[in-house]
C-alpha cells in the first residue's frame, strides 16, 4: 500500500512539473519566465544541498562555492570554444571534481560537521573574494575575461550540433527539465544501495562503520554528486541572468540556499525546490516595496521555521496527514468491532 501511494505521489510530482513545464509559457508574460528561470536555477541549488544534508547528514555551509564554480566554468569555457553544449558538461565536472577534492581532505581529515560547515563557508567567501581582484586584463582564461566584480558575460545556451541560440522560453524548457530530471535522478539515487548507506551514515555513522562500511567514501561520493548538482544550477543561473559575478559566491547566496532547506523541509527532495520557489517569490515581493527591510523578514522567517516548524513544511504537512489516516483507520476499525459484535449478540430466530 505504502509503495502504490508513493508511485502516485511521484506521479503526480512528475505531472505537475510538466505541466508547469509546458503550460507556464502559455499563460504568463515573457518577465515572468525570465524570473521563473532564475527560480528554478535556484530550486536546483537547493535540491544539491538538500540531498547531501537531507540525505547525508553533510551540512555544507559553502554548497554556493560550486554553484558559483559551475558558472564561471561554463561561461569561460563557452567563450573559448564557442560551443555551450560541452561548456555545461566541462561546468558540472568541475564543480563535482571540485567537490570532491575538497570532501577528500575533510572527510579522510575526520573533519566534525560543525568544522565542515566552517571550511566550506570560508571557501565560498575566499573565491568571492578573489574573483573580485581579477578585473585586470591580464586576469584571464583563454580569451574569457574574468572581470573583476563586474564578471564575465555567460554565452547563452545553443541547440547542440546546429549552434541556434535558445530564446528565453526556450531556454525556460531547458531549465525545467533539467530541475525534473535533477529531482528525479535524485529519488534514484536515493534509492539505492549507495543511497540506503548515505542514509544509514546520517542516522548513526558509528554503527555503519561498525557494519564495514567505509563511510568516507559514500559521503564523499554524495557530496561530489551535490556539487555536480549545484554546478548545473550555476549553468541555469548564468544563462537566466546573462552574466556571472563574484557575487554568486556570497554570503546572501551561502545563506538563502540553508533557509530554503530548512523552510521546504530536510529530509525530503520536493521540499527544498518548493522552499527556494516560495522565498524566491516572497524575496521578490519584498524588493517593491520599501517599508520593512527583505533581510530582516527572511531572517524572521527563518527564527519562526526553527522554532515552530523545526522538520520544514513538506515533513510536517505528511506527518499531519499520517496522523489524520492512521485515525480514520483507527475509526474504521472500532466501527467495524462494534457491528460485529452486535451480530454476534443478536438471538437466533
Amino acid at each position: 500500500m505504502s509503495r502504490w501511494r508513493d508511485r502516485n505521489q511521484l506521479i503526480a510530482v512528475a505531472v505537475i512539473g510538466l505541466v508547469v513545464m509546458f503550460g507556464a509559457p502559455q499563460v504568463l508574460q515573457l518577465f515572468t519566465i525570465i524570473n521563473l528561470t532564475t527560480a528554478i536555477a535556484l530550486a536546483v541549488l537547493a535540491l544539491s544541498l538538500g540531498l547531501i544534508w537531507g540525505f547525508g547528514g553533510i551540512l555544507c555551509f559553502g554548497q554556493t562555492t560550486f554553484f558559483g564554480l559551475g558558472a564561471y566554468a561554463y561561461a569561460v569555457a563557452a567563450q573559448n570554444w564557442g560551443d555551450t553544449t560541452s561548456a555545461v558538461i566541462v561546468a558540472v565536472l568541475v564543480a563535482a571534481a571540485v567537490a570532491a577534492i575538497l570532501g577528500y581532505f575533510m572527510f579522510w581529515g575526520r573533519i566534525s560537521d560543525v568544522y565542515l560547515g566552517v571550511i566550506t563557508l570560508t571557501v565560498t567567501l575566499i573565491l568571492f573574494n578573489l574573483m573580485r581582484r581579477t578585473s585586470g586584463p591580464e586576469y584571464k582564461i583563454g580569451t574569457a575575461l574574468l572581470g573583476g566584480f563586474n564578471g564575465t558575460s555567460a554565452p547563452p545556451l545553443t541547440v547542440p550540433w546546429s549552434g541556434a541560440m535558445l530564446f528565453p522560453t526556450q531556454l525556460f524548457y531547458v531549465a525545467m527539465g533539467a530541475l525534473i530530471l535533477a529531482y528525479f535522478g535524485c529519488i534514484w539515487l536515493t534509492r539505492t544501495h549507495f543511497g540506503r548507506v548515505c542514509v544509514s551514515i546520517r542516522e548513526n555513522e558509528t554503527r555503519a562503520e561498525l557494519l564495514g562500511y567505509d563511510t568516507r567514501v559514500y559521503k564523499l561520493g554524495l557530496f561530489a554528486i551535490g556539487g555536480g548538482i549545484a554546478g548545473l544550477a550555476g549553468v541555469l543561473i548564468a544563462n537566466g541572468i546573462g552574466r556571472v559575478t563574484p557575487d554568486l559566491f556570497n554570503l546572501s547566496y551561502a545563506a538563502q540556499v540553508i533557509i530554503w532547506v530548512i523552510v521546504g523541509g530536510r529530509g525530503t527532495l520536493i521540499g527544498p525546490i518548493l522552499g527556494a520557489f516560495g522565498i524566491f517569490w516572497l524575496t521578490s515581493y519584498l524588493g517593491t516595496q520599501q517599508v520593512v527591510n527583505a533581510n530582516m523578514i527572511l531572517g524572521l522567517v527563518l527564527i519562526g521555521f526553527v522554532l515552530l516548524l523545526p522538520k520544514g513544511v513538506v515533513p510536517t504537512v505528511v506527518d499531519l496527514v499520517g496522523r489524520r489516516r492512521t485515525r480514520r483507520a483507527g475509526r474504521s476499525a472500532r466501527r467495524r468491532a462494534r457491528s460485529g459484535s452486535r451480530r454476534s449478540v443478536q438471538p437466533a430466530e
